[in-house]
């Protein structure tokens, strides 16, 4: 492993610490009694509750001016100023806790232990007098400190933001240690799940548990994950839905059951998608999907305001009102208000003349349903921002939902679309066992003719459908499409807290030998490497004035007195040979 010069000095100094007697990573427990958000937020009102204070957290910047210095410390909740004064941290003749330690031994990143007294500075900033440290956690990498300047004309600059996107989702640890912004917003996300959890319960509706490995998957029209159990020597796939194990429990007596669960669909990636999902999903029986609509409404608006204090949630450029009552459009509505034309009574070859008219990407294997939810998707969806009820889908389009009481052909279905993307899908659920046998054969031959998301046949469910399930209404939730609108996000990556990644590309660290190759002098090798010169690529890309400064500064720093600094004309020859 190659480490850079600021890892190299930070191993030295966890092993100065260490012969000092301090454990960089202590076993013992630090005991807190405040945060900094509490300190901000009351020491006015009651100074003299921070008159003995101890708490913990990140050193995020430091000013040492001699005897006395500042420091600033973040912990899960704010960053404040700490103040050490030489004296105090050291009361006797030994000074090397603040001489030695804080001066030189510690690093941005490191996790201290301070305890004190809270105080106001001259120019009125909270503070912490430290009268003790303790070093609980040595940083041994660098973190990527913002740095901000305000200019003549009194805007803050800033530069060294971590805010590359792959870096960001990949080593998410560092975002949310140097982004605080996003650690709101995973904040949000979690208090926007308790509103819903907590509005469900207060219906009365029992939150369950069901298997993620599945002998035969369903509920919905995906591409499974495939595993394989060696004890059992079977094929499992991981779930794309709980639909059907929900219903089990409908048929087994439960009047009303719901289940935050992750979901596995093996399709691709883009910003509104990731293989791994979360969603709510809701059955009550005796219910349709018209009452199913009205608790849509009423929860989301409720989570809303539980969030923002408000039904308004800015979005981008838009403002998403999320009171209710909301619109509501069939599809064959929507479809022939944004397009201008009437598909309600197009057979399957119509529809691909039709998708290809409206330039609708589509292919061979797409049957009636998917043709529709083509065209509805390119050529409805996008424009419905504010929240909308899409209701009563083709029967092609819904194979788990009842048909509809009145109108032949469809189904009691609805989807709300908000931001110009589903967040919701509920129906009135199909309880006739034959005629979901019929449903689950149809799309068996859609499976023939290729569609790789066409839904099996689950034979047990069909048994427990023999049994007699109770008329209900169903309801699945995307949670992470709902989390970025509520908490304006533009990407699935940015709430879903590790967001699945294609494998990190390592470069290829250049040998020995191919430094020589360039003219390098093997002594200068090592000083090169230190400046993070790894690959040939990056020497070649190399500024040749600050990579002479830096591999003789790095010799100096590194006390290499018998090497020979290189020349910068030796230094421009390795850049351009």
């Amino acid at each position: 492993m190659h480490l850079s010069e600021q890892e190299i000095q930070r191993r030295k100094d966890r092993e100065e610490l260490i012969a000092l007697g301090i454990p960089p990573y202590p076993a013992e427990t630090f005991e807190i009694n405040v945060t900094a958000a509490d300190i901000h937020q009351n020491y006015e009102k009651r100074k003299m509750d921070y008159k003995s204070i101890s708490i913990a957290g990140r050193l995020m910047s430091r000013r040492i001016m001699g005897s006395a210095s500042f420091a600033e410390i973040q912990d899960s909740t704010d960053r404040i100023q700490i103040y050490l004064r030489r004296d105090d941290l050291c009361p006797g003749e030994d000074k090397t806790l603040y001489n030695t330690v804080f001066k030189k031994l510690l690093n941005m990143g490191d996790i201290l232990g301070i305890k004190g007294f809270v105080f106001t500075t001259q120019t009125g900033e909270i503070s912490i007098h430290v009268q003790e440290l303790t070093v609980l956690s040595k940083s041994l990498r660098p973190l990527p400190i913002v740095k901000e300047k305000v200019d003549e004309e009194g805007n803050v600059r800033t530069w060294d933001a971590f805010t590359d996107h792959e870096m960001r989702y990949r080593q998410r640890y560092v975002d949310l240690i140097v982004n605080p912004e996003v650690r709101e917003t995973f904040r949000k996300r979690t208090f926007m799940i308790n509103s819903i959890r907590n509005f469900l319960n207060d219906h009365g509706y029992l939150e369950v548990e069901t298997p993620i490995l599945q002998p035969v998957y369903g509920g919905a029209a995906a591409k499974p994950f495939t595993t394989h159990h060696n004890k059992l020597d079977m094929k499992l796939y991981l779930r794309i839905a709980n639909e059907l194990y929900l219903k089990r429990l409908i048929v087994g007596g439960y009047d009303g059951v719901y289940e935050f669960s992750k979901d596995f669909r093996n399709e691709g990636m883009s910003r509104f998608h990731n293989p791994e999902f979360t969603q709510v999903e809701l059955y009550v029986a005796y219910k349709d999907y018209l009452w199913m609509m009205e608790l849509v409404e009423e929860m989301i608006e409720k989570a809303a305001l539980d969030l923002h204090g408000t039904t308004q949630v800015k979005v981008g450029e838009q403002v998403i009102d999320f009171q209710l009552p909301w619109k509501r459009f069939t599809m064959f509505e929507s479809i022939e208000h944004y397009t201008g034309i009437d598909i309600s009574g197009m057979e399957e070859e119509e529809l691909k003349q039709t998708a290809e008219r409206l330039e609708v990407e589509i292919d061979p294997s797409m049957g009636k349903g998917k043709l529709i939810d083509a065209i509805f998707g390119e050529r409805c969806e996008p424009y419905l921002i504010q929240p909308t009820f899409i209701m009563d889908y083709p029967i092609e389009m819904s194979p788990l939902a009842k048909k509809h009481r009145s109108k032949p052909g469809l189904v009691e279905r609805f989807e709300a679309i908000c931001n110009g993307k589903e967040i919701c899908n509920a129906f009135s659920e199909l309880n006739d066992p034959i005629d979901q046998r019929h449903r689950f054969e149809e799309q068996l031959e859609l499976g023939k003719r290729g569609d790789e998301e066409a839904m099996v046949l689950a034979e047990d469910f069909l048994r427990a459908l023999e049994y007699g399930m109770p008329p209900s209404a169903g309801l699945g939730v995307g949670i992470d499409r709902l989390a970025m609108i509520m908490t304006n996000q533009p990407s699935i990556q940015d709430v879903i807290f590790f967001p699945q990644m294609k494998p990190e590309k390592k470069q290829a660290v250049a040998t020995e030998q191919e430094f020589i190759d360039q003219g390098i002098r093997q002594e200068l090798i090592p000083l090169l490497q230190q400046t993070g010169i790894e690959t040939i690529e990056q020497l070649k890309s190399a500024n040749p004035n600050k990579l002479f400064n830096d591999v003789c500064a790095t010799r100096k720093k590194m006390k290499l007195n018998d090497v020979k600094n290189p020349t910068l004309e030796e230094v421009k020859t390795w850049i351009t040979k």
